[in-house]
């Protein structure tokens, strides 16, 4: 069996990898390749390596870097004609695969396109459900809403379970570091660039306020290592940078400022008092606030149906607010067990209905 993965980010590239593990435990012959990042690589040197290149935020980025994705995406093509996979597993990264999965389905008719992770497009471009299920022949779902939304247009789906829900564990003040704030600004460069020194400013004002508070943050490859620790020794801010250590920042910190996106379900999970950040260019967040029609950028509000965490978002999130923010979350005791109790909930709501595990649910779809 040969499976063709492709993955474009940092999160996607940890959870094909999980999952492909696991599918190759049921089918030890399993052959890998496509695109992906470090972890898919280490399962088969016929993946490459192209997260760093293809982790882009915004509008903006996308359009800046038009020609790149252009010649990727005929290359990708080329090498699944090449390569003559039995199957395409796509993992999130919507912009980039859905287009793809559009362009195989006439191009190679026999071909199984499966779909890991489903693009959040009900909380943009529902209109978008019905072409799916035109273009692809499973899709796996991780949030349990969304099996009926896409059953709705004829498209088979199952609901796996979040990944992270069933590996992590919600842990308590008595396990982590209680002077110890994570820094998480994201795993893309332009995150990093844009969100990093607003962190950094914060914990300048929460040190001069609570003196003993410690900081790291993690770093989602060597050259964003190098980056942020340029930046905090520009700032004049001591905080460790670590390498690909998001998840022991999580299950060790005290409270965190994380930037939205899936590290944030992440942090509920691990029971992080956080709070979500979100910064973007003007224009990628005029075209956000266009087109988004839920309520809440953060996936543990929307599956609380509330605010359990709070959001800084572009303007809102300045130095002055994300530290008082901080002080809060680290001082206060009530509120980070408030918080964990509504992170039980979330954690139980992904869990409860999932009927079969994602590893066995390809393996269904490949049979």
């Amino acid at each position: 069996m040969h499976l063709f993965v492709l993955a474009g980010e940092p999160s996607g590239d940890t959870h094909a990898a999980e999952l492909l593990a696991d599918l190759r435990d049921l089918v030890p012959d399993l052959r890998i390749s496509g695109l992906g990042g470090p972890k898919l690589r280490a399962l088969s040197p016929d993946v490459e390596d192209w997260t760093h290149d293809a982790a882009v935020v915004g509008l903006w980025d996308v359009l800046r870097r038009y020609g790149y994705f252009r010649r990727k995406f005929r290359a990708t093509l080329d090498l699944i004609d090449r390569v003559n996979p039995d199957a395409v597993l796509f993992v999130d990264y919507p912009g980039f695969n859905l287009r793809l999965a559009k362009a195989l389905q006439p191009r190679r008719p026999g071909l199984k396109l499966l779909y890991y992770i489903s693009p959040q497009v009900w909380a943009w471009n529902r209109s978008r459900i019905p072409r799916m299920a035109r273009w692809l022949d499973r899709m796996f779902c991780i949030f349990p809403f969304e099996k009926e939304l896409y059953e709705k247009s004829g498209l088979h789906t199952d609901f796996v379970g979040h990944p992270m829900a069933t590996r992590l564990e919600i842990l308590g003040d008595e396990q982590r570091q209680s002077d110890l704030l994570a820094l998480l600004p994201g795993s893309r460069e332009r995150e990093v660039r844009k969100i990093f020194p607003t962190l950094l400013a914060a914990a300048k004002i929460v040190l001069a306020r609570r003196p003993q508070t410690v900081f790291a943050a993690a770093a989602a490859s060597e050259q964003l290592q190098q980056l942020m620790r340029g930046m905090a020794a520009h700032a004049g801010v001591g905080c460790e940078i670590g390498l690909r250590n998001a998840r022991d920042l999580m299950q060790t910190a005290a409270a965190g400022l994380v930037a939205s996106g899936t590290a944030t379900l992440e942090a509920t999970l691990c029971g992080l008092p956080y709070a979500l950040v979100y910064q973007v260019s003007p224009l990628t967040y005029l075209a956000g606030r266009a087109v988004i029609k839920v309520p809440h950028l953060g996936m543990a509000n929307l599956l609380a149906g509330k605010e359990i965490v709070r959001e800084f978002i572009q303007n809102d999130a300045t130095p002055s607010r994300l530290a008082a923010e901080s002080l809060r979350l680290l001082e206060d005791a009530a509120c980070r067990a408030s918080l964990r109790e509504e992170f039980h909930r979330v954690r139980q709501n992904l869990l409860a209905p999932a009927t079969i595990s994602p590893a066995r649910a390809v393996l269904g779809a490949l049979s």
